[in-house]
């Protein structure tokens, strides 16, 4: 058989400009392989990184279709060649949509690799052939690779293609991490599609939708289409789908994924954005999520940039498209705000036992109006971190407790613990009259006094000639003095004065006049039931202290 030719045919620049220009780092080379490998109906796609102390290679290799010899002359080699446009845009026998359309991918290799080997087997015969970047430079006219092999035998189960790369000319990463995570955020990855990226002899890691968001402390996510997520008129909206997320935490600019990544046929062709001129909100720095908008490529101008990482954002489609992401985003801020406040209302109840809502109903109207605002905004807007958010929580509920105006008198907790019941169901006068009972109780319990009235009683254990309990004997100055004479009986007569006050001037007119009538008249209100709980804390306190004689 005569020896055949391969030809590569392309204009002098070309593959200057559309290859080493613009695939110049590896995740882009390797994305056009894998999607030859998917638009070949492959089940999986291994790529291989080699590097050690003297070279460095690469190998891509898939089960998918292959090519023929004749294929390869007409088709591969043929750059700018339009298979959509060439062969019809039908799925492919495993009902794929072809993702190569311009016939240019083919030009990636040399962004980063100067000799190319390609091995290919299809219906029993295998073809193998060079191309190497020195040659490309060396002609100007039709460039011919080296053939190795000719439709050589193999076997009928041997379907595939083997793309090795060497004479590595860019500082390439070949940490297979962070390849894989560069490689999650170009494809969405068909569960029929197997890739695999193995390094040297370590572990192979296999690639998966979740990669994306692997480093993403996730805190929220809607399925797109979400109904209740906006109403529109926009024509296609049922036609897009996809994740939207909103993180934990701010996202690292420097992660490059702030924002909403478009897909069609399952490869990116618009880098992340927020589709507005004004994204100032700080919600925007916790978006992230991709859409697959898969019409655009049955548009009837191409709209894909050579790169796949901008649309053509003039075309009237696209601009209809824009404004209706726009619309969803500014929709979801609203949602989002709701729903992570009550996530954050949640957690501090969870951590601080504080019921925020129960909370608010059981603090007077006027502390309310300025208390209700203030916790709001740091459970709703503000960018602290979780544990400073529970933290300023707990310190206002600490200033600002539930029954305020009770908790702000710091009464004594014989005192509290009398007339908190009835305080909080709302009846201060029934919580005086029991805590005025405690301290009668305490009083008579600790002089031993025989008296059944209880304004006597008062009158008898505090009395100035015989008294039973003294409660100004155990105090010095700080210098180490003692107090006067005069201020001691003062205190004392005070004591008795008060006690006989509580008894006559408050507990006695609650116990015999109509709770409305007195609200109402305002002759003794609410207030002055708190007043009247404070005294009785000064009495306690004094009480404690008291040294019976």
């Amino acid at each position: 058989m005569a020896e055949e030719l391969l030809t590569m045919t392309f204009d002098p620049n070309t593959i200057e400009h559309l290859g080493v220009r613009m695939y110049s780092t590896l995740p882009p080379v390797i994305a056009e392989l894998i999607s030859n490998a998917y638009d070949a109906d492959a089940d999986w796609v291994k790529i291989t990184l080699i590097d050690n102390e003297e070279y460095k290679k690469i190998i891509v290799e898939d089960n998918g279709d292959g090519m023929t010899f004749e294929e390869i002359g007409k088709k591969f080699l043929r750059i700018g060649r339009n298979r959509r446009e060439k062969e019809g845009d039908e799925p492919t026998a495993k009902g794929r949509k072809i993702i190569g359309k311009k016939g240019l991918g083919k030009l990636s290799f040399f962004g980063i690799a100067h000799e190319i080997e390609i091995a290919t087997k299809k219906a029993g015969k295998e073809n193998v052939f060079v191309m190497s970047w020195q040659g490309i430079q060396g002609t100007d006219a039709d460039y011919h690779p080296v053939v190795l092999k000719n439709d050589e035998d193999c076997s009928v189960d041997e379907n595939g293609t083997t793309f090795t790369l060497t004479e590595i000319q860019r500082a390439s990463d070949f940490e297979p991490i962070g390849l894989v995570s560069s490689l999650s955020k170009i494809f969405i990855i068909d569960p029929n599609f197997e890739i695999i990226i193995q390094h040297n002899d370590n572990e192979p890691v296999k690639l998966d939708n979740e990669t994306k968001f692997a480093d993403l402390e996730i805190e929220l996510e809607w399925a797109i289409p979400d109904e209740s997520l906006i109403e529109s008129t926009y024509e296609r909206k049922g036609e897009i789908t996809g994740k939207l997320i909103t993180a934990q935490k701010p996202i690292s600019p420097r992660s490059n994924m702030r924002g909403i990544v478009l897909f069609s046929r399952k490869k990116l062709v618009n880098l992340p954005e927020y589709f507005s001129e004004s994204a100032s909100s700080h919600f925007y720095s916790y978006l992230t999520g991709w859409l697959e908008v898969d019409f655009i490529d049955d548009l009837d101008i191409d709209v894909i940039a050579t790169n796949r990482q901008s649309l053509n954002w003039d075309h009237p489609e696209l601009q209809s498209l824009r404004e209706y992401l726009q619309e969803l985003l500014r929709r979801l801020q609203i949602v989002w705000r709701e729903k992570r406040a009550k996530l954050r209302e949640r957690k501090i109840t969870e951590v601080t036992n504080i019921d925020i809502g129960a909370w608010f109903s059981k603090v007077p109207e006027a502390v309310r109006e300025h208390l209700e605002p203030l916790v709001l905004a740091i459970v709703k807007d503000s960018e602290l971190p979780d544990e400073s958010h529970i933290e300023a929580v707990k310190s206002i509920h600490e200033l600002v407790p539930e029954y305020t105006y009770y908790h702000w008198r710091h009464l004594h907790s014989e005192i509290q613990d009398a007339s908190r019941a009835d305080y909080e169901r709302g009846d201060y006068y029934r919580a005086f009259i029991e805590a005025a009972k405690r301290y009668i109780t305490a009083v008579r319990t600790k002089s031993g006094s025989n008296q059944t009235s209880d304004f006597s009683l008062m009158s008898d254990v505090f009395s100035a000639q015989t008294p039973k309990l003294k409660v100004a004997q155990n105090y010095l100055k700080p210098n180490g003095n003692a107090f006067t004479n005069f201020t001691i009986e003062n205190i004392e007569s005070g004591q008795r004065y008060f006690s006989q006050g509580v008894v006559s001037g408050c507990r006695n007119p609650l116990n015999h006049e109509e709770r409305e009538d007195l609200i109402a008249s305002d002759l003794f209100s609410e207030k002055d039931c708190l007043d009247a709980l404070s005294l009785l804390s000064h009495l306690f306190r004094r009480l404690d202290n008291a040294v019976v004689v």
